[in-house]
């Protein structure tokens, strides 16, 4: 199991944890975020106390390059209601040309989610750099909401 298989793992863990007391229905979102920027960008928001849901679990690898489809679709399975990929614009990847590989993988997982019946709209892909903690909060925020009108992933039904 890698690296981020097994962060996954601990992060499905924490979304299933039963709060102390009921509170309506908040979707739960996994984001995979790059290490250099978008990471960097989230730790901003955060440092300097922008308000945003607390409804993302982030989980943060070396580069957006590094996304296999298959831990998002992981995701999914493990029961998240979004998955967010979030990485350096292009030409500033810190691995020269790892964004533009993510690029050429999210079209392919967003072909992979529609051919299992996931709705895109569970899914999103963004450039977000160090700089832009207001981005990433108001990303966060937006696809929330996104997430929050589609209400509860329930899984895919099986099609014959």
């Amino acid at each position: 199991m890698s690296e981020e298989t097994a962060v996954v793992e601990e992060r499905a863990e924490e979304k299933t944890e039963t709060p102390a007391e009921p509170r309506t229905w908040q979707p739960v979102i996994l984001g995979i975020l790059c290490n250099w920027c978008s990471y960097a960008g989230a730790d901003l928001a955060g440092s300097t106390r922008l308000h945003y849901p607390e409804t993302i679990r982030i989980v943060r690898v070396p580069c957006s390059g590094r996304v296999d489809p298959m831990f998002v679709l992981k995701g999914f399975q493990k029961g998240f209601d979004g998955v967010m990929v979030l990485g350096c614009h292009p030409g500033d990847c810190h691995y020269a040309k790892g964004n533009y590989y993510a690029r050429r993988r999210i079209a392919l997982v967003q072909e992979l989610l529609k051919s299992l019946g996931i709705p895109e709209e569970r899914f999103h892909f963004e450039w977000v750099s160090a700089s832009e903690g207001n981005r990433f909060a108001e990303l966060v925020r937006e696809f929330t909401e996104q997430v929050r009108k589609l209400g509860p992933f329930r899984g895919v039904a099986p099609q014959f």
